[in-house]
């Protein structure tokens, strides 16, 4: 990712009674993928190269971009978690609705203010964009529907 740490990172420390920092990482990744894909084009580009090499992609992804390309590769890294018996949904991993308002609530805190800055597409708390952007990401990671995402 470029910048910081990203989404995923930020919202792991939440989930940490039900998945280690890795596995929350990771289950969060598919889905701040597509969020962030207008402004991470190379590095979908890659990772999309490797998950459709890997037959994780069907599609052919040379010509594709922006959004399409995000949830293309998502459901690509999502396809690989489902062979690995990994789960793909914060309710499948055990995660209940208190643990999205508590990365909702720990991504407001003001002394996480660089970490939402430093993301490929940058939040900024008092413009609401934690709750415009994060919370259907994390509505998203939930349920399974890339589509809630903006």
């Amino acid at each position: 990712m470029l910048g910081g740490t990203s989404g995923p990172h930020l919202g792991s420390f939440s989930l940490i009674d039900i998945l280690s920092h890795g596995r929350a990482c990771a289950l969060l990744n598919p889905y701040y993928t597509v969020l962030f894909a207008p402004v991470i084009q190379d590095q979908l580009k890659v990772a999309g190269a490797i998950f459709k090499e890997a037959g994780y992609i069907k599609e052919e992804i040379k010509n594709m971009s922006g959004r399409d390309l995000g949830l293309v590769v998502a459901n690509g890294m999502i396809a690989f978690a489902k062979d690995l018996n990994f789960p793909t949904t914060l309710k499948e991993a055990g995660a209940t609705r208190e643990h999205l308002n508590r990365m909702l609530t720990a991504a407001k805190n003001p002394q996480l203010k660089s970490k939402l800055q430093n993301m490929p597409t940058p939040m900024d708390v008092e413009k609401g964009d934690v709750d415009r952007m994060m919370k259907p990401v994390l509505e998203a990671a939930f349920t399974g529907e890339l589509s809630l995402i903006p």
